[in-house]
């Protein structure tokens, strides 16, 4: 399992913007295009793996979305989008995030106090998105089910899991070693 995905991420081309070490897949970047495999491979193990008792699925926009609906296709779960821009909408929540290669604002939408959410986005690297996301939301009065970090690279995993105390499921970890992408491991090994 996660043959596909696996193969993919290997043949990324790496960008370095400042010290930090980008790299270009499909998963978190939308090029080169997505072989549908790769999709039914994520979503399958966030199936296996997540707890799906949840009445929503979260994704960060951008590259949250396509993972979210593959995941809500799959369960018939429906899912709601992080936004970033906007809207006005009554209730909307501001959230800054701060990540290893610059900052903005995130817009909450149309979740609500006791609801149970999957929060699914696609690299976690230095944490920054996913913790200030999780603590916005349990401020909310959401309860967090699963967080799932398709990607994980670097400690952010465990920076998000020291700050929040919430468990992130990372369905595969890699680094960036001399301008290559490295699997160290995966949710199956």
């Amino acid at each position: 399992m996660l043959e596909e995905v696996k193969r993919s991420l290997e043949a990324s081309p790496i960008v370095k913007k400042g010290d930090y070490n980008y790299f270009v897949n499909p998963i978190s970047d939308g090029v080169p295009a997505m072989d549908p495999k790769m999709l039914r491979e994520l979503s399958l193990a966030v199936h296996k793996h997540a707890d799906l008792d949840i009445d929503k699925i979260v994704a960060v926009e951008a590259m949250g979305i396509h993972l979210a609906t593959a995941l809500s296709l799959a369960t018939d779960i429906p899912f709601v989008v992080i936004r970033k821009r906007q809207y006005g909408l009554e209730g909307e929540k501001q959230v800054y995030q701060k990540t290893g290669y610059g900052s903005s604002n995130l817009y909450i939408n149309d979740l609500h106090p006791g609801e149970k959410i999957l929060l699914i986005d696609d690299v976690v690297s230095t944490g920054g998105t996913l913790i200030a996301l999780i603590k916005t939301l349990e401020d909310l009065g959401l309860e967090i089910k699963s967080t799932v970090a398709v990607i994980e690279k670097g400690e952010g995993k465990e920076i998000v899991e020291k700050e929040t105390g919430v468990e992130v499921l990372s369905i595969i970890k890699l680094d960036v070693i001399d301008g290559k992408v490295v699997i160290e491991k995966t949710i199956e090994d």
